[in-house]
């Protein structure tokens, strides 16, 4: 079933379908609407997804929308459907749409699971010189000119999609399509050059593209990010949601499974999946990876003494994470940087551990601080021996406590 709700207080509406847990956001790109996504939406396999999609002001049925047409304003506009919302979410975002995408998931990255860029513009702007540019200024209204720009960057757009995206087009006004191209060729102001997003991030680029090309993916996009993977869809330009959906579909569904829904088992109704909770959930050294800062300091009480740098955590973590035979957050509490989550998990057959966690994080969201209890002691001291073994030779042994093996016989299993 699809609904479509309006945001107060503004113009922007936003259609909603499906059920469950986890919303998809989807942002289209320069002269498009929000139903180019309509096919790939419908080729999506992941469960208990939501999907969102809306006109951003000026484009679709937001025509008559005003400026400012910039990248601070849409984004505040989509984010302001993302909090109406109020789920976990992984947004979407073509082309243009690209960078609003990733200031959304970088404004909200304790709900943000992972950030899809599809023939991504940089978000420093694409700097094109004046006469390569001003082509593109002067598409509004011009039915002919802009066939032919979809022809250019296009391989396999059918008649009847070629027809239908040059309609979409024609709808935006002259000046809106002159500022919005302005938008986009300049950039965000002061645009970082490494992204504060720190979670998972897919970049996807069409074989045939001839503007959001290899090189300028490889130095001005997949660079600034850090955990990104970068696929190619073939036989696809600049529109493969449209040329090719069902490939891109799949791509999406496999950046789901892998990032977004991996941790439905392991959180309760009072707690929210993250980088952290997300990273227990698969095991991996990598997904820890993606939520620390350079210099993270990872305390335990099943350690003797810190563990320092993300590699080194990060291999920890992916360790200590796979000797749990199940693990559940259940509470969750913020206050300023510091995230508090409570945990139950099973080890060694059955043998019951709790504990909190402690996140510590910076301005850019990244965790610099983990702190971790554990209780009982006996547990913790018998989960400490566990690690050191399984990381012998890789960390120093003086990080763990002795494996007591007499004493582990006697340890109860709760």
């Amino acid at each position: 079933m699809q609904i479509s709700e309006q945001i107060p207080d503004s113009d922007a509406t936003f259609l909603r379908r499906g059920e469950g847990e986890l919303a998809v956001v989807f942002v289209h790109g320069f002269l498009d609407d929000q139903h180019v996504w309509d096919k790939v939406i419908d080729e999506l396999k992941t469960p208990g997804i939501e999907t969102i999609r809306l006109d951003l002001a000026g484009l679709g049925d937001r025509g008559d929308a005003g400026g400012p047409f910039t990248y601070e304003r849409l984004a505040d506009e989509v984010g302001a459907v993302i909090d109406r919302v109020g789920k976990p979410f992984v947004i979407v975002g073509q082309s243009m749409g690209a960078p609003i995408a990733e200031l959304v998931a970088t404004a909200r990255s304790e709900r943000a699971l992972g950030l899809v860029l599809l023939t991504p513009v940089p978000l420093a702007g694409t700097r094109l010189p004046d006469e390569v540019v001003e082509p593109f200024r002067s598409l509004g209204a011009d039915a002919e000119a802009q066939r032919d720009l979809r022809q250019q960057l296009s391989v396999a757009l059918s008649d009847a999609d070629l027809d239908r995206l040059v309609a979409i087009g024609l709808r935006v006004r002259p000046e809106v399509v002159a500022s919005l191209v302005d938008c986009w060729n300049t950039g965000l102001p002061d645009a970082p050059e490494r992204s504060r997003y720190a979670g998972p991030v897919l970049v996807v680029r069409g074989g045939d593209d001839g503007l959001v090309t290899e090189e300028l993916v490889a130095t001005a996009v997949s660079p600034r990010f850090a955990s990104v993977q970068t696929v190619v869809i073939e036989r696809a330009g600049h529109w493969p949601h449209v040329e090719q959906p069902a490939a891109l579909a799949a791509q999406l569904d496999r950046f789901l499974t892998e990032h977004a829904t991996s941790a439905d088992g392991n959180i309760a109704a009072d707690a929210r999946p993250q980088g952290w909770t997300n990273a227990f959930a698969s095991k991996s050294a990598e997904a820890f990876g993606e939520a620390f800062a350079d210099d993270v300091v990872l305390e335990a009480s099943v350690l003797t003494r810190p563990i320092e740098g993300r590699d080194r955590v990060m291999q920890v973590m992916g360790t200590a994470s796979a000797i749990y035979e199940s693990l559940v957050f259940t509470h969750e509490a913020s206050a300023g940087p510091r995230t508090y989550l409570e945990w139950e998990a099973t080890a060694f057959g059955g043998m019951v551990v709790r504990g909190v966690t402690v996140l510590t994080k910076d301005a850019d969201g990244r965790v610099v601080r983990a702190a971790i209890h554990h209780r009982p002691l006996w547990a913790a001291l018998r989960f400490s021996s566990e690690l050191g073994q399984r990381l012998t030779g890789t960390v120093d042994a003086e990080h763990f406590y002795g494996r007591a093996e007499g004493a582990q016989s006697t340890l109860p299993v709760a």
